[in-house]
């Protein structure tokens, strides 16, 4: 696991490893006694239990036999693959194409009740053209080498910002003043999405604050991009994967930054002169 993924996933793994040392000990089991019943060398048991190697299906089946807990197989499966899930790597979420890395997320979208989100180099992509969209998907693509599916993933997403118009979610945008500028796409693309970000400012449901680029930030510093829907679950985009957070503790860290940030931009009339301002630059 890439030290990028943070502490969460390490954490539910080690959560996982001291379930499964539990039920060794109650069985009355050393490790070095299980692991000769399960054919493994006693050094895998060691690290399973300390969090430091994750255990797979088939550990998981023999541990809860030879314990005599086979009951227990199905529930600690499901724990394991969500464990799987909290870190997973482009390559493997891409595989099958960008399209599926689309759709995969509209359930999660239908059930949030609040969005919040934080971009410092690019814009939100429910808030994207089909342009700037486009000229993303495309860059990704050539750069994971996934199959060649980018006007079906385009398609996804453009039908997925049709939830910005639907009240019953709420949605809060934080957007450095560098993402306006970033050039995606080229001028012609950059104007037409600057635009249309702010039509969509004025939106019932959304609110849209732009974070100066200014050396007075205090501690209200640029962090990675993230995404938090309700207090369930944050979303956050590395370079090498994407990281699913569900600590209780860590979501809590997020909506700390997200508040801080919140209060160092500028909204309404002020957020949209920067937005202009950046229209200007690029067709200058």
């Amino acid at each position: 696991m890439s030290a990028s993924s943070s502490s969460s996933a390490q954490q539910a793994r080690e959560a996982l490893g001291l379930r499964l040392r539990e039920i060794r000990v109650e069985a009355g089991l050393t490790a070095s006694a299980l692991a000769v019943l399960m054919g493994r060398h006693h050094a895998k048991v060691s690290r399973i239990e300390h969090g430091s190697a994750a255990p797979s299906e088939a550990d998981i089946r023999a541990w809860c036999n030879h314990c005599g807990v086979s009951d227990q197989i199905p529930d600690l499966l499901a724990t394991l693959r969500a464990v799987e899930t909290m870190w997973v790597e482009w390559r493997r979420m891409e595989q099958a194409g960008l399209r599926h890395a689309q759709e995969a997320i509209w359930p999660l979208y239908q059930r949030t009740r609040q969005f919040r989100a934080y971009t410092p180099s690019l814009l939100p992509g429910v808030l994207q053209t089909r342009a700037y969209t486009t000229a993303i998907l495309t860059a990704i693509g050539r750069r994971r080498a996934v199959p060649d599916d980018i006007e079906d993933a385009v398609a996804v997403r453009m039908e997925r910002k049709a939830i910005l118009h639907d009240a019953r979610h709420r949605f809060a945008f934080l957007i450095e003043e560098s993402a306006l500028t970033a050039g995606v796409g080229g001028a012609e693309v950059m104007i037409g999405q600057l635009g249309h970000l702010i039509e969509l400012s004025a939106a019932p449901t959304v609110s849209l604050g732009v974070l100066p680029a200014r050396p007075d930030r205090d501690d209200a510093w640029p962090v990675e991009g993230f995404w938090m829907f309700d207090d369930e679950q944050v979303q956050v985009e590395l370079v090498s994967g994407h990281l699913t957070v569900t600590q209780p503790r860590e979501i809590a860290m997020y909506a700390q930054v997200f508040t801080e940030l919140a209060e160092a931009a500028l909204y309404g009339p002020a957020a949209r002169s920067r937005i202009t301002a950046a229209i200007d630059a690029t067709g200058a």
